[in-house]
């Protein structure tokens, strides 16, 4: 009986670290940048150590500003918030990602003015992590 008892606490002992073991990672960012093209920010980046996730979700958010030819953001109203969130398949404890995220501005930001994006910021809100550019 007593060797019974013995057996079966180290089955479970067993069982126990192997199902912390399977769920356990470490998430974080291996690569995250960004581009700007006109009115989009475009961020692309690899996340890995997610064990065996199915997806994240992965959101992107960015000041955009209008600036004038002189170089200067002319106009508080020429400043938006800009976001964009999407689901990310998870693949062999890895994510790759690419997001775009478009700034629309009243009135328009028309040549010679330009678009500059800045404060930009790639979260992983399901490991709550984020990586700032």
């Amino acid at each position: 009986m007593k060797l019974m008892f013995t057996l079966a606490m180290a089955v479970l002992a067993t069982l126990a670290l192997t199902i912390s073991t399977a769920r356990a990672g470490s998430p974080h960012f291996v690569s995250c940048s960004a581009t700007e093209s006109g009115n989009t920010l475009s961020v692309n980046g690899k996340e890995a150590g997610l064990g065996n996730e199915e997806q994240i979700v992965v959101v992107v958010s960015a000041t955009a500003l209008c600036i004038n030819n002189g170089g200067k953001h002319p106009r508080a109203v020429n400043k938006v918030s800009v976001s964009a969130a999407e689901d990310v398949p998870v693949q062999n404890g890895q994510a790759n990602f690419s997001i775009n995220v478009e700034a629309t501005f009243t009135p328009d930001c028309s040549p010679p003015m330009t678009v500059d994006f800045t404060d930009i910021s790639v979260c992983d809100t399901t490991n709550d992590i984020c990586c700032t550019l």
